[in-house]
């Protein structure tokens, strides 16, 4: 079926909405739903806590009728399997009467994967797909990497002084960035399933690792410790950057120190990078980063993208991602 001018701006407005998802949706994928009549929205709904209802199943229970002979919009792949825990979505949309689906990207889980988009066709529906892919995949990273990779997506903080130190000699951090970038940096512990740390930022900060945050107090993430020891009750030991893989977590904020930093970087296992510099000079602190394995100079370059970068009151943060093949 051939795109409508509309189709890019209704999916962008989908592929939004899945971020509300994000990281309660999980195991399942955080998706977003729009069903648009004549030019307008009808409903909308994104994948619930837990997994449950999905965002199509969402959006159609508040369209009603309204929902018979228009588009659905949704970033991924309608599910094509039936579940104790809820109804198949391909079905749905079909007993609902939408006429046209236009899907941001496919689902890789066997058990739809093209089965989705199958079934719509057959049922007469027209199926539009492909429509900012890209940009749905990123929008549901943490499940698509472990769907993918078989591990979770992994979101590296720093904060530094302009000179690229995170503490002053004697282990001092507390603070180097201002009010607004650690209200960032909250609203990303809010945005992940676990955050970890190293040994030595546990014994020096004592950190509690919760999201200080009104109204997201209920999504402070589980807390992980970068040890080869034992962990404090309520948290979890973590030995090596693919231990996390054998863990029942999407994504995991790594957020100090530098030795956790720099195994992980040396392992190859960061997504994404979130550089928080405040406009100070230290001046013989401690780095940011040890030994990250690097041989050659050259290696160095071509690994990471810029995809955002913004002033956060006086504080800069730049975010990149590992550029991988595929």
């Amino acid at each position: 079926m051939q795109r409508s001018p509309a189709d890019a701006d209704w999916t962008a407005a989908a592929i939004a909405l899945s971020r509300r998802g994000r990281p309660a949706s999980a195991p399942n994928p955080n998706v977003g739903c729009l069903i648009v009549k004549d030019g307008k929205v009808v409903a909308r709904g994104w994948t619930q806590p837990g997994g449950r209802p999905h965002a199509e199943a969402m959006a159609l229970a508040v369209a009603g009728d309204a929902a018979r002979g228009a588009t659905a919009y949704v970033s991924l792949e309608p599910c094509a399997h039936a579940s104790p825990r809820g109804p198949c979505c391909t079905d749905v949309l079909i007993a609902a009467g939408i006429a046209r689906v236009v899907i941001a990207a496919q689902d890789p889980d066997p058990r739809t994967d093209g089965q989705g988009i199958a079934r719509l066709r057959q049922a007469g529906i027209g199926v539009v797909e492909g429509v900012l892919s890209a940009e749905a995949c990123a929008a549901m990273a943490p499940w698509w990497t472990r769907q993918a990779a078989g591990r979770p997506f992994v979101t590296l903080k720093l904060a530094t002084s302009l000179d690229g130190c995170i503490a002053r000699p004697d282990g001092t951090s507390r603070w180097i960035t201002g009010d607004r970038a650690r209200a960032h940096g909250h609203l990303e512990r809010a945005e992940h399933q676990a955050i970890l740390v190293g040994r030595g930022t546990l014994d020096a900060d004592a950190p509690t690792l919760d999201v200080r945050l009104p109204g997201l107090a209920a999504r402070s993430p589980r807390k992980l410790l970068f040890t080869r020891g034992d962990a404090p009750d309520g948290w979890t030991a973590v030995c090596a950057p693919t231990a996390l893989d054998s863990l029942d977590i999407n994504s995991v904020l790594v957020e100090g120190g530098a030795g956790a930093a720099s195994a992980f970087l040396a392992a190859d296992r960061v997504d994404r990078l979130l550089f928080y510099r405040a406009p100070i000079l230290i001046g013989g602190g401690k780095p940011a980063l040890g030994d990250i394995g690097l041989t050659n100079l050259a290696d160095a370059h071509g690994r990471w993208r810029l995809t955002d970068s913004r002033l956060l009151g006086s504080d800069r943060l730049d975010v990149y991602e590992r550029v991988r093949e595929g």
